[in-house]
């Protein structure tokens, strides 16, 4: 099992078949690099997308089982995902919305309303998600 940090990464649509996270540079010809924003800590999963007036690419909320869009400004896609990154559900949410809880969720994407569509992303379908590499700091 693997432990997510807060940060930046990529979303890959459209890998090959049986690949998921961490399955490396071997994705389809077809796939989709999304920008994709990680929220895994307590406060960065609380703050999420609230007081944004919308988001480029996505965010993905780990751990998470439900979500919700009180005090948003936008409506969102949100896509509900299990422990091997297989979509369960997606659903778009108006601002003021308490989705239900996804029993078998593990990570949760948001995105801005239509996004998941253009993406190709529908129950069934599995994902890549990759965090970006630290940054070492210069050492003199």
């Amino acid at each position: 099992m693997r432990t997510w940090r807060d940060g930046d990464g990529t979303l890959t649509v459209g890998t090959a078949s049986g690949a998921g996270a961490g399955a490396g540079p071997g994705a389809a010809a077809g796939a989709r690099e999304v920008p994709l924003r990680i929220a895994a800590s307590y406060r960065a999963r609380t703050r999420g997308l609230l007081g944004r007036d919308g988001i480029e690419g996505a965010m993905m909320l780990t751990p998470c089982g439900s979500v919700h869009t009180f005090r948003m400004r936008f409506p969102i896609d949100v896509a509900y995902l299990d422990r091997k990154f297989r979509v369960l559900a997606v659903r778009t949410m108006k601002p003021g919305r308490l989705g239900l809880p996804r029993l078998r969720a593990r990570h949760v994407v948001e995105a801005e309303a239509g996004a998941m569509e253009r993406w190709g992303v529908r129950p069934g379908v599995r994902v890549e998600l990759q965090a970006a590499p630290a940054i070492a700091p210069d050492t003199p």
